[in-house]
């Protein structure tokens, strides 16, 4: 399984980024998938997550404004992100499940 995350960008403080992780593999679709986040000097936090099943989970930081979706036609996992804010600048990745199975990371900051 190889995980390809891509989105991360330069944005303004209430802007918005769309990240897609693309997977490899014929298991996307049985597995849950993650979005997490690490800012310098600091832990890598669960962002979001969606089951197998389409129950969802979101970090208390970012509900009401993040959306994780998934299409298992396409194997990719998305986190569209809204009124954005300086404390959402981190390396993003996405994860399967609670596997080794990473994606690269996608450098999101929101700046003026």
């Amino acid at each position: 399984v190889q995980l390809q995350a891509s989105g991360g960008g330069l944005v303004q403080p209430g802007g918005f980024l769309r990240l897609s992780c693309a997977a490899s593999g014929s298991i996307f679709s049985l597995n849950g998938m993650g979005w997490y986040r690490q800012a310098p000097g600091k832990q890598r936090d669960l962002v979001a997550s969606i089951t197998s099943g389409g129950s969802l989970n979101y970090a208390d930081s970012v509900k009401g404004r993040f959306t994780i979706s998934r299409d298992n036609a396409k194997k990719t996992v998305y986190l569209q992100m809204n009124s954005l804010k300086p404390e959402d600048t981190a390396v993003y990745y996405c994860r399967m499940g609670k596997s080794n199975y990473w994606g690269q990371g996608t450098q999101v900051t929101v700046s003026s």
